[in-house]
Formats: C-alpha cells, structure tokens, sequence
C-alpha cells in the first residue's frame, strides 16, 4: 500500500521521467531478484548547486550490484532563493537524504534483506547508506559538521559514508545540479 508521503516524491532516471517512490522501489526489487546471489548496496545521498535565482538540491537513489551495474534515479528540489550559507546547505542536503531514507519503511528494508537472506552463506549481501557531500579533511570547510550529519544518518537506520567515498551525493547526484 502506497503512503501519501511516497505519491508526493517524483523520481526520474533517464528511461523514466516521473517515478512515484512506489515505482522507484518496484525498480530496485527487480534489479535485485535478477542476480539475488550477489552484494548490493543501496545508497542514497544530496548535492546542491547555488543558481542565480535559485538553490537545486538533487537527491540520488542508487542500487548498485557490486561489480555488476547500477539501477539509479533522483528526486530534483528547487529553492526559490540562493542559500548562501553552507551550514544551512549541508543540513538541507542532510534532510532530503533522511526524507528519501524514510521511505524505506522496516517492512520495504525486511523486503530487500529478504531477496538476499536464502543467498548470504554463498556470498550474497545487503548494505543501506547515506552518502553525504562532507569531508573531514583538514582543508574541507564541512568538517565541522561531520558528527552532526553522521549521526542524523546513522539515527535514520542507514550507514553514513563521507567523502571521498560518498559519490551518490558528491559525483552522481552533482552531475545533475549544474
């Protein structure tokens, strides 16, 4: 059953053009019943762009086959105004990542774990994370917000994953906010 928070969400990928989160997750269930014998790992993660008369927030979704390919799509979010301070933007980019996390439910969680569970003695597995645009290196300016984020992250159920190996949020997810 469909939840009205899941109908409000459009998602597009460039074989699709407007994705409910029901359609996003039919997607993903798919892609893993195809090979359920191997190592997934499901990601999701913001970037924003500062336009001139806006600030673009795209918001990736990324299942990936280790090894073997990647289903993806994204969620675009448009503020009228540009958002000049990188604190506010860091936490913005951290919200829409835990809003699109929280529509992974325990029972839609139980049913991916479930595609992989007969699998996981040969091999098979299943990871969730939250891949944030920060960094904690010492030239990186968002390092100081790095426990703050992580923690948002790891409360939403899903592993926090920093730069330099959050690329849903700082590689996939960017290509699409220019």
């Amino acid at each position: 059953m469909q939840t009205e928070q899941e109908n409000s969400f459009v998602f597009q990928n460039l074989q699709e053009s407007a994705m409910s989160f029901h359609d996003v997750f039919k997607n993903i269930i798919s892609f893993m019943r195809m090979d359920p014998r191997s190592s997934f790992r499901l990601m999701v993660g913001t970037d924003s762009q500062v336009h001139p008369d806006k600030t673009l927030f795209i918001t990736g979704i990324v299942i990936q086959k280790e090894g073997k390919g990647a289903w993806a799509c994204i969620k675009k979010t448009s503020l009228k105004r540009k958002m000049h301070s990188l604190h506010e933007r860091i936490s913005y980019e951290t919200a829409l990542t835990e809003e699109v996390v929280s529509l992974f439910t325990n029972e839609k969680k139980i049913q991916l774990v479930d595609i992989v569970l007969p699998f996981i003695y040969s091999g098979a597995s299943f990871v969730m994370e939250g891949h944030l645009d920060i960094g904690a290196g010492k030239r990186n300016k968002t390092r100081e917000y790095v426990q703050e984020m992580v923690a948002r992250i790891q409360s939403a159920g899903f592993e926090p994953v920093i730069k330099p190996d959050a690329f849903v949020a700082s590689s996939y997810a960017n290509k699409y906010t220019k």
